[in-house]
């Protein structure tokens, strides 16, 4: 026998009936069992604890230091050569407007609610990408695979990116005190080069010729750092072994990074997410300053509507929201996964994805006013001022460097910043991907994750080589849109979507969350999740494929018909990880096909420590409420409330308070 005091001060729904009971003490002799803590884990929000952890055990993947590690970890791995590389040159290829439009439509509906769901799901699991999807659905565990082979494959070439910008930062002291690229006078130049303000004896022979000239700035990047052949019909040609070599520097120094685990970097990360900023800010002042600026600006903003006719503009605006944000690649669960339990992961989501945003538009803005700057100084228009591909950074902000004073000491300081923001986000997709193989066999890899850690980049390293050929860049350009892109990327997306929103339940999730947080997420997260985020993908998927288009490099290249090939076979070898494990699991597993299929689409979820204490936690609150109830009716309505009801208790409110004597 018990004396229970209860004071009971918020709202309930049951069934149809409201109760709303304040400052009423109810005092009664009570029969009620009192609750035990000893009792079996109840399944709360379909998530099942099947592995008996002690609470105050040491954690072995380690933990951020403090919350803004995690901040700007976020930030970090989000902010990069995403957003400062590849949006302008997608934004320049896709006519500028029309491509914003689709961007905005994807970060709405299907980026800021993923890159949320992501990182909490990281957080409640306290696990990485592979092992991810396949708790909440053992049936589609592919889709975890799948993610672990996009993020392989652009941890391959996104280093090329970083030993391009090793190059050009060397470069700086090569000509001192002027810079390599503002000169038409290197060995690697050719007739066709004219600097703006030289003399005009040679330009006019070429305009009577009827020859395009091109730019020392254009030279020295096709000719001098890719030391580029006419296309893969010549095939990789020999090695650019500079190249070579800033790649095995680029990826020494994403080694030295993560060689003690992403958490243990949370001091570099405060530095590396803010100080690009500062130089951004600096350049874009010059920027919207050049002659030409305005011109650039408008045809950045201007809307060519017959692009959104196009499948790839959809393809390119949805999937650069997902590649910008790092969603579908493992990288972001890795990060939420080092955070305690109850962290706050909301706010800094949504800090992250409109600090990504801005770093979109305000590098459109740096590119765009250089662009324009280069229309005029060439008196071309936008569309033919450069031949848009994945150098194009390479060619805008070198050049705008040139009008600076003091311009090698500019160029190093421009050329850190992208070296930063690509190492940022190299070594954090790297841990993404070590994260996610080691949580998959802990008990084979954690004790010796160094050893593994080295050996997968001497993989990458070797993987990467082909890239550093003289058609290397043709091999990068398919990598990024047929890899780590494109259809492949939507794909990932979207299973993972579904699983979340529809095997698992969005509502289950938001449980998910609320125990972590404390607050249950707005309707809004829970109908992108469920409805809005997987039409959006699905209709771009579609409308993508029936409008398919391969890709080219620039304006004027087409890949020959076995490159393509290659390109989709790319795209397929992640992509085909989810119907092909959906069948292996239906084959493998006793029973009968559709006992595998019941079975796979139940969640068998590992909990961490701090979950499993929040769902005893959430028991205890809702057995209260149930013993609660239950003196109300028998003191006022007399109505019984067992235990198999409380399914059918819903709150109106996040907290009540329970006071006992």
């Amino acid at each position: 026998m018990a004396k229970k005091t209860k004071n009971i001060v918020k709202t309930y729904e049951f069934g149809q009936l409201n109760v709303t009971l304040e400052d009423d003490n109810i005092s009664e002799e009570s029969d009620e069992p009192e609750f035990d803590e000893n009792d079996e884990p109840i399944v709360f929000g379909g998530v099942i604890d099947i592995e008996d952890k002690e609470s105050n055990a040491p954690n072995a993947r380690g933990e951020w230091g403090n919350d803004l590690d995690f901040l700007f970890a976020c930030i970090s791995v989000s902010v990069g050569l995403g957003n400062v590389w590849r949006f302008p040159y997608l934004c320049y290829k896709n006519g500028g407007g029309a491509f914003l439009i689709v961007y905005f439509i994807a970060m709405i509906f299907c980026g800021i609610p993923m890159f949320f769901q992501e990182v909490a799901i990281g957080q409640y699991l306290g696990s990485g990408g592979m092992t991810l999807v396949a708790q909440f659905c053992p049936l589609l565990k592919g889709v975890g695979i799948a993610c672990m082979i996009l993020l392989f494959l652009l941890d391959i070439y996104y280093c090329v990116i970083i030993a391009w910008t090793f190059f050009y930062l060397i470069a700086t002291f090569t000509a001192l005190p002027g810079l390599p690229w503002d000169t038409c006078e290197g060995w690697w130049n050719t007739e066709m080069c004219h600097r703006a303000g030289d003399n005009l004896t040679s330009l006019a022979t070429n305009l009577l010729n009827q020859t395009k000239t091109t730019t020392p700035v254009e030279e020295f990047w096709e000719r001098r750092v890719l030391q580029q052949n006419a296309g893969l019909e010549y095939g990789l040609g020999g090695l650019q072994f500079e190249l070579v070599g800033c790649l095995l520097l680029s990826w020494v120094v994403v080694y030295a990074i993560i060689s003690k685990g992403l958490h243990s970097s949370g001091k570099i990360i405060w530095f590396t997410a803010l100080f690009p900023y500062a130089v951004m800010a600096v350049l874009l002042v010059r920027a919207v300053t050049l002659e030409g600026a305005m011109i650039g600006l408008a045809y950045y903003v201007h809307v060519d509507w017959s692009k959104l006719l196009e499948g790839t503009t959809w393809i390119d605006g949805a999937t650069q929201i997902f590649f910008a944000y790092s969603i579908g690649m493992g990288s972001l669960p890795a990060l939420g996964s080092y955070n305690k339990f109850h962290h706050n992961c909301v706010r800094d989501a949504f800090i992250t994805c409109v600090v990504n945003t801005l770093t979109c538009l305000l590098a459109g803005v740096l590119v765009f006013s250089i662009l324009g700057y280069m229309s005029h100084i060439q008196e071309t228009t936008i569309h033919d001022v450069v031949n848009s591909g994945p150098g194009l950074v390479y060619l805008t902000y070198p050049d705008l460097v040139l009008s600076l004073p003091l311009s090698p000491l500019w160029s190093f300081i421009f050329f850190v910043m992208l070296l930063i923001l690509g190492v940022d986000s190299e070594f954090c997709a790297v841990e993404g991907l070590v994260t996610g193989i080691v949580d998959n066999w802990p008990d084979k890899l954690l004790k010796h994750r160094k050893k593994f850690t080295i050996g997968l980049c001497v993989l990458l390293f070797t993987l990467g080589v082909p890239m550093c050929t003289q058609g290397g860049v043709y091999l990068f350009q398919l990598m990024d849109f047929y890899a780590c892109s494109g259809m492949a990327l939507l794909w990932v997306c979207f299973f993972q979507t579904v699983v979340i929103g529809w095997v698992f339940g969005a509502d289950k999730f938001s449980d998910c969350v609320e125990q972590m947080t404390g607050v249950r997420p707005h309707m809004f997260w829970i109908l992108c999740w469920k409805y809005f985020a997987p039409a959006v993908m699905l209709a771009v998927f579609i409308f993508y494929v029936m409008s398919y288009q391969p890709v080219t490099y620039g304006k004027d290249y087409t890949y020959p018909s076995w490159a393509e090939g290659l390109g989709l076979c790319l795209s397929f070898s992640s992509m085909a990880w989810v119907p092909g494990y959906a069948v292996y699991y239906l084959a493998t597993q006793p029973g009968t096909v559709l006992q595998n299929l019941k079975t796979g689409m139940i969640p068998n979820i590992t909990l961490r420590p701090e979950a499993r204490e929040a769902q005893k936690l959430q028991k205890k609150k809702l057995g209260d409420a149930v013993s609660m109830l239950n003196l109300i009716d028998k003191k006022k309505a007399g109505m019984k409330v067992s235990e198999s009801g409380v399914g059918l208790l819903n709150r109106n409110e996040s907290e009540f308070e329970l006071g006992q004597d």
